[in-house]
């Protein structure tokens, strides 16, 4: 079920350029703000569709994600699927001051969350319980997987793509080296990270594969809840066999405290590179083969307090308020002074600077690695060639001087 990686790669990569290309041109933008894949050339994706995400717009409390449900890298087939990815000109609405709920909300069907490119993030249930009593519920991955397609995602009966699982296309998911990239923001707003991040809660320690803290029960019949609760016989789920094994059901697992990295919503609170303050964020669960593991992206219940709108029939129509900016391409230039992006990096810098002048890249000894001459209002410096490690980059010119750290990893 891997996808073609020389395919994607190219795919990648033309997304993050544009995305490089929308955080120049908002330097002052938060994680919330800068982590979207923009389309802002008009880009199609399947059956020729406008592909990620259309436009960003915000206020102080929220912001709003136009976008198609599109993803920009090539998609489908489905097997056994009838449906088609259409157009369904979403309009997701997200709290930029997140807080942790008291009452935690179970994440129902439909999209939960949505991810950096527009793409819908649904939880692991499919629409089916045996006997249709709720009780025990299909596994999405289970019942569902052979009708996802090399991107691990299919069309909902609406026409609506999403995943219930990692979206592999989006991201490079198997780079164990460095912290995973937000990949997407679930609706109480708390972002979803890919699976690798620090060791340790404080960003320190090396890079880690984020474990589930779920695992298999143990039990050799389906008549009781993880919780504990024991069935009545009608209510008891199918027998565990070969033709109908432990982990069909999401009842068949169980949360084990400490099992793994991750708490029961499947995140944890920690310093990411993108908040150095911390945060709680979620994480994308694989095993070391790169498999989905369960519950695969949020857990059963969101984390953080929901907002109206976005979940439920007919949802993700939120209307964009008319004291909301447009974050886009409409920043005056002359604006920005000096920024340094992204950090860390492991090929690319890009310098923005209203005003002309000489960049120069020293290693910590103080030698000269490079000269470059700098023509507002972007130039980009390229570290292909340099060890992983610090490096310093100096910009002069006659109104300004900056000094700033980089590092390679």
């Amino acid at each position: 079920m891997r996808h073609n990686r020389s395919k994607i790669t190219m795919m990648k990569n033309s997304l993050v350029n544009l995305m490089f290309i929308f955080i120049f041109y908002n330097t002052m933008a938060q994680p919330e703000l800068n982590s979207w894949l923009l389309n802002i050339s008009s880009e199609t994706g399947y059956n020729n569709q406008p592909s990620n995400v259309q436009s960003i717009h915000y206020t102080n409390i929220d912001l709003y994600v136009s976008c198609s449900c599109i993803p920009g890298y090539d998609i489908g087939p489905w097997a056994g699927n009838p449906n088609q990815a259409e157009n369904q000109n979403f309009c997701f609405k997200i709290t930029r001051s997140p807080q942790e709920a008291i009452n935690k909300q179970p994440t129902g069907m439909g999209h939960i969350g949505v991810w950096s490119n527009g793409v819908s993030v649904f939880n692991a249930k499919d629409a089916f319980s045996y006997n249709n009593q709720g009780i025990w519920n299909q596994d999405a991955f289970v019942f569902e997987g052979s009708s996802f397609d090399e991107c691990l995602g299919h069309p909902a009966p609406n026409g609506e793509y999403h995943n219930h699982i990692n979206p592999t296309c989006l991201y490079d998911d198997l780079d164990d080296q460095n912290h995973s990239p937000i990949i997407g923001y679930a609706f109480d707003g708390f972002p979803i990270y890919g699976s690798y991040a620090y060791e340790n809660t404080d960003g320190t320690g090396e890079i880690k594969r984020m474990e589930t803290s779920y695992k298999i029960r143990d039990i050799s019949e389906r008549n009781s809840l993880p919780d504990g609760s024991i069935l009545s016989p009608n209510e008891y789920g199918p027998d565990v066999s070969y033709q109908d094994p432990l982990g069909n059901y999401l009842e068949d697992y169980e949360y084990v405290d400490g099992y793994g990295h991750l708490n029961e919503f499947n995140g944890r609170f920690c310093v990411t590179p993108e908040y150095l303050e911390g945060t709680f964020a979620y994480f994308v669960t694989i095993s070391e083969q790169g498999l989905p593991q369960y519950p695969y992206v949020l857990g059963p219940s969101y984390y953080g307090v929901i907002q109206s709108g976005n979940t439920g029939p007919q949802s993700g129509h939120n209307l964009i308020p008319n004291s909301a900016n447009s974050y886009n391409l409409d920043i005056d230039i002359a604006e920005i002074d000096f920024n340094l992006f992204p950090i860390p990096t492991n090929e690319l810098i890009y310098l923005t600077s209203q005003y002309d002048g000489i960049i120069s890249v020293f290693n910590l000894l103080g030698d000269v690695l490079d000269v470059k001459i700098h023509r507002s209002p972007v130039t980009l410096i390229s570290l292909e060639y340099y060890s992983p490690g610090i490096y310093v980059v100096q910009f002069n010119s006659n109104k300004i001087t900056h000094t700033k750290k980089i590092q390679k990893i």
